[in-house]
């Protein structure tokens, strides 16, 4: 498993969950969490319906999509153009 430094909850395993991130072992995908939260559920709510998980869980799959945001992606229209 690897996780990314300061986001230890978010692992990733190329033998688990097609190597997707998932929540520290839990097998909940952060893909998951996320839709759960575009989708206006409460941590709450979220917390009520996966007991497992922890607040800091959620925390973590936010800021892990905040990282993702902010990565330099490339336009296609500037590589081909």
């Amino acid at each position: 498993m690897n996780a990314i430094e300061g986001l230890e909850r978010i692992t990733f395993d190329s033998g688990v969950m097609a190597g997707r991130a998932y929540i520290r072992g839990l097998r909940i995908p952060v893909s998951l969490i996320l839709r759960l939260i575009a989708d206006g559920l409460s941590r709450k709510k979220i917390l009520e319906e996966y007991p497992d998980l922890e607040d800091e869980d959620i925390r973590q799959c936010l800021e892990y999509a905040a990282w993702l945001a902010s990565e330099e992606t490339v336009a296609l229209d500037r590589v081909a153009g």
